[in-house]
This record gives structure tokens, C-alpha cells and sequence, in this order.
């Protein structure tokens, strides 16, 4: 045999180990694929299960806020229950009814000024007596003849109507001149 031959027969054997070669190559890069997909689906499923529990998480933060909302109000409020009940045991005592009388009706107007600053706190204010008559905030009971008033000012208001912030919650029930 020649060299010639020899070179012929070698060359399909390194051909084919080249193959080889890129055959494993190539697996290798199809393994390297597959652990980074898996890796990446991996991720995204902890990504998505994270984004869920946040989710769920603001949801019962959002109800939460929601039903305690009026928490601080409440709070406002203990006082003014607290004075209430001391002018009811004070009815227990066994002082002058004319002293009684003085000191509950003081009391009751400190105890009103404390609930309307609690109220004001809050956004809750009363419509005042003095103003124009407005259908969105005045409910007109009844109409008089008044020589003192103009016609639609209001003469008498028969129960204080509320506001909050600028929404009525109640509106004022008055007396309006003809």
C-alpha cells in the first residue's frame, strides 16, 4: 500500500470523528438549552406565584382598610361617650336639683362642643342657619308670611342638616318666607 492509500482511509476516520465531535457538540448545546429553559420556567413560575401572593396580599390589605376605616373616628368619639355617661351618674347624686340642673345643662353644652369639634375633625359640618336657601341642602317644611325676611330666605330652621367635606348627609329641614 501506498501513502496515498493510507491518507484516503484516514481521512473518513477523521471525518467522522469530527462528526462525532460535532454530534456531542451539539448535545451538549441542546442539554445547555434545556437546563436554561427549565431554569427559566422555573423562574417564571416563582415570578408568577410571588406576583399572586402580592396580589392576594394587597386585596386583604384593601378590605382590611376598608372595614377599619372608621377606626380613628371611633376613637374621637370615646370621649364624648365618656362625658355622656358621667352627666347620666352625676342624675345618681344626691345634690340640690336647681345645682343638678346648672351642671348638667353646662355640662351638655361642653359635651356638644366637644362631639361638633370631633365632627369637624373629620370633615362633618353643620349647614349653617345663615345661609341662602339651597334646594340642595335645605328641605323647606313649611312657608310663612315675614315681614322681617325677604322672599326665600330662611325664617326658622326646625333640624340642623350636615354636611361632609362637600357632600350633604343630611339636609337642613327649614321655614322659608313667602
Amino acid at each position: 500500500m501506498s501513502n496515498e492509500t493510507i491518507n484516503e482511509e484516514s481521512t473518513p476516520v477523521n471525518e467522522e470523528v469530527e462528526t462525532q465531535d460535532e454530534v456531542v457538540e451539539e448535545l451538549s448545546e441542546v442539554e445547555q438549552l434545556k437546563a436554561e429553559n427549565a431554569e427559566l420556567k422555573d423562574k417564571y413560575a416563582r415570578v408568577h406565584a410571588d406576583f399572586d401572593n402580592i396580589k392576594k396580599r394587597l386585596e386583604r390589605e384593601k378590605y382590611q382598610a376598608l372595614e377599619y376605616a372608621n377606626e380613628k373616628f371611633a376613637k374621637d368619639l370615646i370621649p364624648v361617650a365618656d362625658s355622656l355617661l358621667m352627666a347620666i351618674q352625676a342624675t345618681k347624686s344626691d345634690i340640690d336639683t336647681q345645682e343638678l340642673l346648672n351642671k348638667l345643662i353646662e355640662g351638655m353644652e361642653l359635651t356638644m362642643k366637644q362631639l361638633t369639634t370631633t365632627l369637624e375633625k373629620h370633615g362633618v359640618t353643620a349647614v349653617s342657619h345663615d345661609e341662602e336657601f339651597d334646594p340642595n341642602i335645605h328641605n323647606a317644611v313649611q312657608r310663612v308670611d315675614s315681614d322681617a325676611h325677604e322672599s326665600g330666605q330662611i325664617v326658622q330652621t326646625f333640624q340642623t342638616g350636615y354636611r361632609y367635606k362637600d357632600r350633604p348627609l343630611r339636609d337642613a329641614m327649614v321655614v322659608v318666607a313667602n
